[in-house]
């Protein structure tokens, strides 16, 4: 059985995402996760012999496209402002709209994703939120399968309070919700921790388990990017 057994190609939202995650899981394998700044690597990622078969040979592997919010500036181009995130607004929008026309037609299941929004840019996150309340009231489903809120840098209060505001709003579209707590080491996308003692460096367990207990009373469609010294999860 193949993953378009489980899910169908093209851009993933609500229960479909959980089907996925759990059929990596069950199969153990990976889901790749790429940063996106250009429609010409976008396509590339999609041509299915570019990554590893899953379980059963199907060669139609499923992808998590992510878009930063630098990297949606750049989709939108140089000749728009983004003093209050407006190109990237509109760069998120464009290229959520054409990962949803081509991945479909390459026939591969593709969860979109943006990552890592600091409280410094959630204009960008509320631009893409209304974007995705748009595309539900006419479609049923909303524009991208998930959002990331890195509020990482705030107070652990504060950051529980603002992630659930926003996934209360976003749970109404069965749309997924990545969170941060705790910090990782180095710099990525415009959050710089090098400077951080080492022992931040670590989520605590009940932090983790306060953001479980605030957002699973909502939806269960949610992840915490927990932090374990310059890494998320656990390695071996």
């Amino acid at each position: 059985m193949g993953v378009l057994d489980i899910v169908p190609a093209g851009v993933l939202t609500g229960d479909n995402v959980r089907k996925l995650f759990e059929y990596a899981r069950e199969n153990n394998f990976a889901i790749p996760a790429v940063l996106i700044k250009q429609y010409r690597i976008l396509l590339h990622l999609l041509l299915p012999t570019r990554f590893l078969r899953p379980p059963g040979g199907d060669i139609k592997a499923p992808i998590i496209i992510q878009a930063s919010q630098g990297g949606s500036a750049y989709f939108a181009g140089k000749g728009l402002s983004n003093s209050n995130q407006e190109a990237s607004i509109i760069g998120a929008i464009a290229a959520a709209h054409h990962v949803r026309t081509v991945a479909k037609a390459y026939g591969v299941p593709v969860v979109l994703h943006t990552d890592h929004c600091a409280h410094k840019l959630l204009p960008w996150f509320d631009g893409m939120l209304d974007a995705d309340e748009a595309y539900f009231k006419e479609h049923g489903e909303p524009l991208f399968s998930s959002h990331m809120l890195d509020l990482s840098e705030e107070p652990k209060d504060k950051n529980i309070e603002t992630c659930v505001k926003y996934f209360t709003r976003m749970a109404k579209m069965k749309q997924w919700l990545e969170m941060e707590i705790g910090i990782t080491g180095g710099e990525e996308d415009g959050v710089d921790n090098t400077g951080v003692d080492n022992a931040a460096l670590y989520t605590q367990p009940e932090d983790i388990y306060d953001v479980y207990k605030a957002l699973s009373a909502i939806s269960p469609n949610f992840s915490i990017a927990a932090a374990f010294g310059n890494v998320h999860g656990v390695y071996k």
